[in-house]
């Protein structure tokens, strides 16, 4: 049996700006390990969050404690006091009961685990940072967020937090990821304030391989006023009033679901009967089912207008495979899946929109993990396929698809192209239709054909820079 460290308390102090000003050996440890000093901005993402609510509402609160050290379990019952105005304006933190189990280690990663879904399916904006905090593709979902992602996009490799304004930090980067995960931001070109995410990838989170970046809206995106809804006598087809109009109002709503019900489901909020769990585990596959929908008729009215065109600049292949196979690499690993992309980068450049490119790829990448059996590998490759024409292909090891399926997999609302892994398809049946179209505005298409040794193997082709 694993041996339980347990000590009586711990207490600190922090001032108006969530710094720990002065804290007892264990609470100062815990900050050292999780990034931080004393004094210094409070590196705890669970004590950080307790504090913040308490100096926010001016209430004292009182709840279990549970945070992750970088070796073992630390659990206890933190009690976060608000101090007035005229002491500072920050907390006194006492936690009670403090205990240190490595035999809790699974349980605690499964636990974060589960709170990082949570703010996957709420993320409005996601993106791929390198070991230096600098973005390789940022993707924003939210209307408010084009912007941000045509910055981060115009200018790859620049530091992430250069691109936002950092609420309560002033200082400057390079900061620790674990001061910057849970912060707050704003960012030009939007009114929300956002909560920041930073995930890291790998297997050591003291030398991440990368990291995950996640923007989650605090507030739902606001309704358009009266003077700014579509007149009566302009067009209003139904996918231009979902993609539109209702949409952008929807998303947010969509994603507190999927959020409550996934925390429901995990009996975060405390113990639960089991076909509850069960009950609020099929509400969040049902709102995930339904942000999709939204997100794909969001696209079919872009891509169905009649003057849409795309932007012609170059694209290197490789790196557009590499990015999409670095945002679907959670995804893949937990299904047991492998991403091998094969391809040098600057070898094979297209003429093509980048942002377009990379929406077909993570599609067929993602429908290539949904469609493959556990402990298969998806090979992405890219090569020349003649004169003045290039391609990346996507083959999985799935069951592969009939010429009759092939010739219908295309059409707008097909779902009866091929079953899941897990024997239901709950797409859209929108995907493949919108990423043939997108092809088609760059003077491109997309085909699919059957795998050398099974499977299906999808074929973007473009024009050669």
């Amino acid at each position: 049996m694993e041996r339980r460290d347990t000590l009586l308390g711990a207490r600190g102090l922090t001032d108006a700006s969530d710094c720990l000003l002065s804290a007892d050996e264990s609470l100062a440890e815990l900050q050292a390990r999780c990034g931080g000093r004393v004094p210094g901005p409070l590196a705890i993402p669970e004590l950080r969050e307790l504090v913040r609510q308490g100096r926010r509402m001016g209430l004292k609160i009182a709840r279990e404690f549970t945070a992750f050290d970088g070796d073992a379990m630390v659990t206890g019952f933190a009690r976060i006091h608000p101090l007035g105005a005229g002491e500072g304006g920050g907390c006194e933190v006492l936690v009670e009961n403090w205990q240190r189990n490595p035999a809790a280690l699974p349980e605690g990663r499964d636990f974060t685990e589960r709170l990082d879904a949570i703010d996957r399916a709420t993320a409005e904006v996601t993106g791929r940072l390198d070991t230096g905090q600098r973005v390789q593709v940022l993707i924003a979902g939210a209307p408010d967020a084009a912007a941000l992602q045509a910055a981060a996009m115009t200018s790859p490799g620049q530091l992430w937090s250069d691109l936002v304004e950092l609420s309560g930090i002033s200082h400057q980067q390079p900061l620790h990821w674990r001061l910057l995960d849970g912060a707050t931001c704003q960012f030009a070109g939007s009114e929300r304030h956002w909560r920041v995410r930073l995930i890291p990838l790998g297997s050591d989170a003291q030398s991440p391989a990368g990291f995950e970046l996640l923007l989650i809206a605090e507030e739902p995106l606001p309704v358009a006023s009266e003077g700014q809804a579509p007149h009566e006598h302009e067009e209003t087809a139904p996918t231009r009033l979902i993609g539109s109009a209702l949409a952008p109002v929807l998303r947010q709503p969509v994603a507190r679901i999927i959020a409550n019900a996934e925390t429901i489901r995990t009996r975060l909020a405390g113990p639960l009967r089991e076909e509850y769990s069960e009950y609020a585990a099929t509400i969040a596959s049902a709102g995930q089912h339904l942000a999709a929908m939204l997100d794909d008729l969001a696209d079919l009215e872009v891509v169905e207008t009649p003057d849409f065109t795309t932007a012609r600049e170059r694209v290197d292949l490789a790196d557009a495979a590499s990015r999409a196979a670095g945002i679907l690499g959670v995804r893949a690993q937990n299904r047991e899946i492998s991403l091998n992309v094969n391809g040098k980068p600057g070898d094979v450049v297209a003429t093509a929109e980048f942002r377009r490119v990379l929406q077909i790829l993570i599609n067929l990448i993602g429908n290539a993990i949904a469609y493959s059996p556990a402990g298969s590998v998806v090979t992405i490759a890219v090569a020349q396929v003649g004169k003045g024409r290039v391609a990346v292909s996507v083959a999985d090891q799935g069951p592969g698809v009939t010429p009759e399926q092939a010739t219908r997999i295309f059409e707008k609302f097909e779902r009866l192209g091929r079953d899941s892994d897990g024997g239901k398809d709950k797409g859209s049946g929108l995907g493949l239709y919108i990423s043939r179209r997108l092809a088609e505005a760059m003077d491109g298409g997309l085909t699919v054909e059957g795998a050398e040794g099974g499977g299906a193997l999808f074929r973007l082709e473009l024009p050669a820079a």
